[in-house]
């Protein structure tokens, strides 16, 4: 009963653009250490190696779009002029996550075993963001969580995803 109606679509939306996310902090975090001997033996903006991971991802993640349009447009929601709003939301997303991989690759430079520890930061993102439950149902007896949630990045990503996507 406390499933967000359409949970199929709810589900699809919030895996897709969480695996974005998650494969960028997990690939920037190593992209520095993971490229040493091309770093010790070149002068380049450092820089480049985390931001050029988060654009392959993003690479990755456009043929997705189209599978997760697909997926949306199978379970019943049909395409319209606001789906169009994800383009700047994905914009700004992409931003989020090159910062978010540039700031990982620079700790781990300096404390390698953050690799070790950032699956179970990931894991712990993905139970926490609401990928897979409606934030509002499950905390509406509890509105200082609620307003908790207002600085989760990932979930409010999500949420506009799915109110652009689902109506």
């Amino acid at each position: 009963g406390n499933r967000p109606p359409d949970y199929p679509a709810y589900v699809v939306i919030g895996v897709f653009l969480f695996d974005f996310f998650s494969k960028s902090l997990s690939n920037g975090a190593k992209s520095i250490t993971g490229n040493r001997a091309l770093v010790q033996s070149l002068a380049f903006p450092r820089l480049t190696l985390p931001v050029a991971v988060v654009i392959e991802n993003f690479m990755a993640l456009v043929p997705m779009l189209g599978v997760m349009a697909l997926a949306l447009m199978l379970l019943g929601h049909l395409p319209n002029w606001d789906w169009l709003l994800m383009i700047p939301l994905l914009a700004i997303f992409t931003v989020f996550n090159a910062g978010v991989a540039m700031f990982v690759a620079r700790v781990t430079v300096h404390v390698q075993d953050l690799t070790q520890f950032l699956p179970f930061v990931t894991r712990i993102l993905f139970y926490t963001s609401g990928v897979l439950f409606n934030v509002d149902t499950i905390f509406k007896a509890h509105p200082w969580v609620l307003e908790l949630y207002n600085f989760h990045p990932i979930y409010q990503v999500l949420r506009i995803a799915r109110s652009i996507l689902m109506g």
